[in-house]
């Protein structure tokens, strides 16, 4: 039984969508006073532009007649000025998105032995004339509406537990300043509520999710005092969506120590990052940084080696690559370099006695004072051993007699180096653990992908590395991606709090064999959590997509949908008649995304060059900027964190998938399917995808 045939409980809530006249009255009173206060903020911002402009005005024109201390003050001004305008535009612009949408829900609350207080909920808070009217979902009190139905309730304030009893709880669906609904919240309700949140077409941006956050999201998101939190979560189960609330729940939470100058998110592309960007200015907050593993590379070597874009695993047929990108993506390559490391200094510096004219300072001083500074890499213990040099020749040069600068004495120690760059350093480790062979240098100064990290990693015992102390939060999706020693060297430039989320059942490249465990074993006093419901896709694509990853998780919500299609076509010719038809249908269809998954990023340009061009029609490679509405053509690689409405995925043959790690990437691509799965074959059937009759 498909969606459309099913009794929907949807229809059911649309025929009384407003049963409570006090709320139409409610809204109504409220819209009023977000008028006036609308009002009163554009005339603030009015004012204080006025006054700005005629600051500078004034600072221009008699510049030559202000004498220096009344310049020193007008400055002083006009930069408060400037302050106070930036607030006012964020008042105002808060106060225009909550005239379209000024709460999702109402709480009635009773603390023991006190008369219950009524809570509104919404994207923001709201006071007007000292009556608080609506309160921030990242409020204290507003969490009992994610955690709690009716009966016995209660919240941690900043001042401590309160308990008492939740006697109402309402959802509502405003839009435009309109009120679709008002339902009386239990917990069927709010399954009606989500499924028709769920129901609804996919868009171009990640938006918020404040109005349906389930109890176990609201858990990861108000968790405050959690160090470094790592989230797997099921394909589809909002664990990106989560971990963007949080950041927005820990900006509002602890607002004096933490901005959104201090957060930054590493993403694994820039499509990626464009997609998630809108959520959490959509919460209010200031947009985040947003890097990636290649632009942290690109800042640490700053210039001194130059690097190779990481190569398809699936396109390249180099074997030797393969084995050196496996040995290197192991939790055991990092113990190797471990080990190597705690023996770095001994191995490179070969101390000698330091003498200028009567002054001198012997082999063993100099070995004591350079192992003293055992936290510090080698280039900054020489150069600290080198003051202390010279500070021993200071206190005892009663005489006045000339001494070396501290230069001179540091490239003495220097040369007593070993080993005398980075990259000499790096071909040497090599060397020490017998595996030369594993270690290619593409070009003069230039490093494969695979040994940017292990190579910082090593350099940063050696020169050091570039620590981002203004980062106090740090956001790590796709963690499964990435490799220890990535993990190892994240660590050192980033020594803040974490949420490192992402699912080891949508591991992509088949040269990586480290584990969940083995990130846990990097972070043992994280807080691990996981998410296990899959909200994305109908459960009938959910149900699919398990099959054919032999697993019980996800577990699919009960949001039905036509059972996916698998269509046999009897040429490629064919095949490319049945992708064009279905963007036609697609085309009027309602729905606003469609997908066309294939295997590798060169399979997705050779089918786009095949299609007859149309502006709708978008081709997203590795090189792709933004994340468009319509007809994507897209790889399973770069398809990772996205949703469509539709996806189809072409070449479904034995042929093409047939190995456990080609599981994976059927997996990635049905799971990113929200109403509606096409797969197509021209010869034989892919043995990994399930029996529509099973």
């Amino acid at each position: 039984m498909n969606e459309q045939q099913k009794p929907s409980k949807d229809k059911e809530i649309a025929k009384d969508p407003v049963p409570f006249p006090d709320e139409v009255i409610h809204l109504e009173e409220t819209m009023q006073k977000l008028d006036t206060a609308l009002k009163r903020a554009e005339e603030d911002v009015s004012r204080i532009d006025t006054e700005y402009r005629d600051s500078k005005r004034y600072m221009a024109e008699y510049r030559g007649e202000i004498d220096p201390h009344e310049m020193f003050q007008n400055e002083l001004l006009l930069r408060q000025t400037d302050r106070t305008g930036a607030f006012a535009v964020s008042v105002r612009d808060r106060l225009a998105k909550l005239k379209k949408s000024p709460y999702f829900a109402r709480i009635d609350f009773q603390e023991e032995s006190k008369e219950a207080d009524r809570l509104y909920i919404g994207r923001f808070t709201f006071r007007f004339e000292e009556e608080m009217l609506v309160i921030d979902w990242r409020a204290p009190a507003a969490g009992m509406f994610y955690d709690y139905e009716p009966g016995p309730a209660g919240y941690d304030a900043p001042t401590g537990r309160i308990d008492g009893k939740l006697i109402r709880k309402r959802q509502f669906k405003i839009k435009d300043g309109i009120m679709e609904y008002a339902l009386e919240s239990a917990s069927h309700i709010q399954d009606d509520i989500l499924q028709r949140e769920l129901s609804h077409t996919s868009d171009e941006r990640m938006k918020s999710i404040i109005s349906t956050i389930q109890k176990e999201q609201n858990q990861i998101i108000r968790s405050e005092n959690t160090g470094t939190m790592i989230i797997q979560g099921a394909a589809g189960s909002g664990k990106t969506s989560v971990a963007l609330h949080r950041i927005a729940f820990l900006l509002y939470r602890f607002r004096n120590q933490l901005n959104s100058q201090n957060v930054a998110i590493i993403s694994p592309n820039k499509v990626f990052g464009d997609y998630i960007s809108g959520v959490i200015p959509e919460l209010g907050e200031e947009p985040v940084y947003e890097l990636s593993f290649p632009d942290i590379a690109e800042i640490q070597l700053q210039n001194t080696l130059r690097f190779e874009p990481d190569k398809d695993p699936l396109e390249s047929e180099d074997r030797a690559w393969a084995q050196r990108v496996l040995f290197k993506s192991t939790a055991g390559f990092v113990r190797l370099m471990n080990t190597f490391m705690e023996t770095l200094p001994e191995r490179i510096f070969s101390p000698a006695d330091y003498t200028f004219g009567r002054f001198n300072a012997d082999k063993s001083w100099i070995q004591k004072r350079f192992l003293a500074y055992k936290a510090y890499p080698v280039k900054q213990r020489l150069a600290m051993t080198a003051e202390d040099i010279r500070s021993h020749f200071e206190s005892g040069n009663i005489m006045g007699d000339p001494l070396p600068g501290k230069r001179q004495i540091l490239k003495a120690l220097t040369s007593m180096l070993t080993v005398k760059t980075p990259i000499s350093l790096y071909q040497y480790f090599y060397k020490s653990i017998g595996k030369p062979e594993l270690l290619c240098l593409p070009a003069k100064k230039t490093l494969e992908w695979a040994d940017v990290f292990p190579f910082l990693y090593l350099n940063s015992e050696f020169e050091g590395l570039k620590e981002s102390r203004s980062t106090k939060h740090l956001v790590i999706d796709e963690m499964q991606d990435y490799t220890p020693i990535q993990y190892a060297v994240i660590n050192k430039i980033f020594p803040c709090r974490k949420t490192i989320l992402g699912d080891f059942g949508q591991l992509l490249n088949p040269n990586h064999s480290h584990t969940l465990n083995d990130l846990l074993d990097l972070y043992t006093d994280a807080r691990f959590t996981e998410l296990k419901k899959s909200y994305r896709s109908t459960y009938e694509i959910i149900t699919f997509a398990k099959r054919i990853l032999n697993t019980d998780s996800p577990e699919p919500i009960e949001r039905h949908g036509d059972a996916p299609d698998v269509i046999y076509c009897g040429s490629k010719e064919e095949e490319l008649r049945e992708i064009s038809k279905a963007i036609q249908d697609f085309y009027h269809s309602g729905h606003t995304s469609m997908g066309i998954i294939l295997k590798t990023n060169r399979d997705a340009r050779e089918l786009f060059d095949m299609l007859p061009p149309k502006p709708e029609v978008h081709l997203i490679t590795p090189e792709s900027s933004c994340f468009q509405n319509g007809v994507s053509v897209i790889s399973v690689q770069m398809s990772k964190g996205l949703e469509f409405d539709e996806v189809i995925i072409p070449d479904t043959d034995q042929s093409r998938y047939f190995t456990d790690y080609d599981r994976n990437l059927l997996y990635i691509a049905c799971t990113r399917a929200m109403h509606r799965l096409t797969l197509l074959y021209t010869k034989e059937l892919s043995a990994l995808i399930p029996d529509k009759t099973a």
